[in-house]
């Protein structure tokens, strides 16, 4: 039996931080949904297209990893995706209590479902998308955090904010 596992979040923008856990989990997993949250905030930065486009763009070389869209209940996604495995990440022990009450409660709706957490490497521990988009907002390089897609990505939404107005 292979297993699939499913990697939710917003990933606005799409992180280091996550590309290493992605790869990791398709290293540990026999494929791995990038399942991208839809609605995950009131005024995401990227589109839910452009999110799409960016992790794909980013794993195209990985054929066991796959990007997709979901709303609702994650466990009813992973349910009708026939999923075994949720991999989450944990930055630091500040993540630890959040992540914690959800895997119980996910495991409380679907207990055939496994949480699994998993650390991004060391030098991406305290990196995280609300970040990224407030220094680079202030002006701050990112370079060596995002995919360099993303990075083109946030100057081009730079330069269309300077010809507004």
């Amino acid at each position: 039996m292979s297993t699939l596992a499913v990697y939710p979040g917003s990933f606005d923008p799409l992180t280091n931080g996550h590309v290493d856990i992605i790869s990791r989990g398709a290293r540990l997993f026999d494929r791995i949904i990038v399942a991208i949250l839809v609605n995950a905030e009131k005024s995401p930065l990227f589109t839910m297209d452009e999110r799409v486009e960016i992790t794909r763009s980013v794993f195209k070389t990985h054929s066991n990893v796959e990007v997709d869209t979901f709303d609702g209940l994650l466990v009813d996604y992973v349910e009708r995706r026939d999923a075994q495995v949720i991999v989450r990440g944990l930055r630091a022990v500040s993540d630890f209590e959040f992540e914690f009450q959800m895997a119980l409660m996910n495991r409380r709706l679907r207990p055939q479902i496994e949480t699994v957490f998993m650390m991004p490497a060391e030098q991406y521990t305290y990196i995280s998308s609300r970040l990224i988009k407030e220094v680079f907002a202030l002006g701050g390089q990112v370079r060596g955090l995002v995919p360099e897609i993303v990075e083109s990505r946030l100057r081009d939404k730079q330069r269309g904010k300077a010809h507004v107005g």
